[in-house]
């Protein structure tokens, strides 16, 4: 079942007096219906998602949309504060320009790692990896094309073989997953897989040379990309509203 159908079958009112009570979802659906409101904006950066609301939409228990927090909570989706609760991550400029700025300097040196040492079976893997990212592409799942964008670098970082270096590439990515998910256009992340594909010529060449400067440029022109806007100008609206589900 796709997302898009989980949303009409899913029930996103609380039942009226003298009605059925609405089916309750299970957490896939919740999380799908989640990001997908984060990815398109309904839910803005700083909203509050609380937890009884949340299991009044769903018709699950507090338990269920915990877990589901949680999860979002380790892809830099939502923040949990103690005492107050979960929010809808907020990014800020200074966080998106300072991200970047440390993906330059690393990527650059896992690139170098990476193209010295990759073999026909790495060159394949990252082949496969850009299929996928076409098809997410294709198919407008927003959330799924971003962070399949994002884990592209991640994977070059695991291949080249230093997991520190991995492991730090994989937090600014997911940071830079969440910045690129409110503040990337359509248009930017269409360049970026079109770039992905240039790499890719230069990594199967085995020049390491091109495919730094390729990096560079790359990283550059995704936070060219962004429609950084300021905190205020970003309108939130209702949980209800934002997780109805569309009309059958």
């Amino acid at each position: 079942m796709t997302v898009r159908s989980a949303m009409r079958r899913g029930a996103a009112h609380k039942p009226r007096a003298g009605s059925t009570p609405a089916a309750p979802a299970d957490t896939g659906v919740i999380y799908e219906r989640l990001t997908e409101a984060i990815a398109e904006h309904k839910l803005a950066p700083g909203a509050k998602l609380g937890e009884e609301a949340l299991g009044e939409i769903f018709s699950v228990s507090r338990t269920k949309i915990r877990q589901v927090l949680f999860r979002l909570a380790s892809e830099k989706l939502v923040t949990l504060i103690p005492g107050r609760g979960a929010f809808v991550a907020r990014p800020s400029v200074r966080e998106a320009r300072e991200v970047f700025e440390a993906r330059r300097t690393i990527e650059a040196f896992v690139m170098t790692q990476f193209v010295e040492r990759a073999t026909g079976k790495d060159i394949a893997a990252l082949r496969k990896h850009i299929v996928q990212q076409q098809r997410a592409s294709a198919d407008s799942h927003v959330h799924s094309r971003n962070h399949l964008l994002g884990d592209f670098h991640t994977v070059i970082a695991r291949l080249a073989g230093n997991a520190v270096l991995a492991e730090i590439v994989e937090e600014l990515v997911a940071r830079t997953s969440l910045i690129t998910l409110f503040y990337q256009n359509k248009h930017g992340a269409t360049e970026s897989l079109e770039e992905h594909l240039t790499l890719m010529t230069a990594i199967e060449k085995h020049d390491a040379k091109l495919a730094v400067r390729l990096m560079n440029e790359h990283l550059t022109g995704v936070e060219r990309s962004l429609v950084l806007k300021k905190e205020e100008t970003l309108r939130a609206t209702g949980l209800e509203a934002a997780l109805r589900a569309e009309p059958a």
